[in-house]
């Protein structure tokens, strides 16, 4: 039997093992959540693709997010881990592309189960979305839509590149340098689009 220093020895490992094995069952569980908040946030983005209604698909996306929020809370390394992160960001995507279909006020971070820099981050990928939006619109001809949501794609943008902080805090720069390139060419398409379109509106008029 261990005396000395080494006493306590097998009650700290007793001690460790219980500590490690509640956080592995926590990690499995986070993980499988992030993977269902994932789908479900892609689900409601699916439905405004569509032009469904995305409420209730986006509430599910929610409740899910709300739920790895809980299985991290207290698990540091978890709750900064890459696959908590990317479904915080997916869902944080999903409530600002449905509250842009509605025609809503953006969420506020704090009012998403989402961390800042997720917030941010799902932000950078609101412009792909935009600009998915705007080429519905000029292959339905509806020139004011398109405008309307490039001048959004360019807000965003404009607002992307005022967080200015390293990669360690935040990963925001190659979602500046993707959203840039996206309004780019979007606006060269808008404008041919809107150019073929007014020429095709005098042809029609001679």
């Amino acid at each position: 039997m261990p005396s000395g220093s080494l006493a306590n020895l097998s009650a700290i490992a007793d001690d460790l093992i219980r500590d490690l094995d509640a956080k592995d069952a926590a990690r499995e569980r986070a993980i499988a959540l992030s993977r269902e908040t994932v789908r479900l946030s892609g689900a409601a983005i699916r439905a405004v693709q569509r032009g469904e209604d995305a409420d209730a698909a986006l509430a599910e996306a929610l409740a899910s997010g709300r739920r790895l929020a809980d299985a991290v809370e207290g698990h540091m390394e978890l709750a900064a881990a890459g696959f908590t992160e990317n479904a915080q960001q997916e869902v944080a995507e999903a409530a600002m592309v449905v509250a842009i279909a509605k025609d809503r006020p953006l969420p506020r971070p704090r009012d998403l189960p989402v961390t800042p820099q997720a917030y941010v981050l799902g932000l950078g990928d609101v412009v792909g979305e935009l600009r998915r939006l705007a080429l519905a619109d000029v292959v339905a001809a509806d020139e004011k839509r398109a405008a309307r949501h490039l001048a959004m794609m360019e807000e965003v943008l404009d607002t992307l590149l005022r967080f200015d902080y390293p990669g360690a805090l935040v990963e925001v720069r190659r979602k500046q340098d993707v959203a840039r390139s996206l309004v780019e060419r979007t606006r060269g398409e808008v404008a041919v689009a809107l150019v073929s379109a007014r020429l095709e509106q005098r042809l029609r008029s001679v």
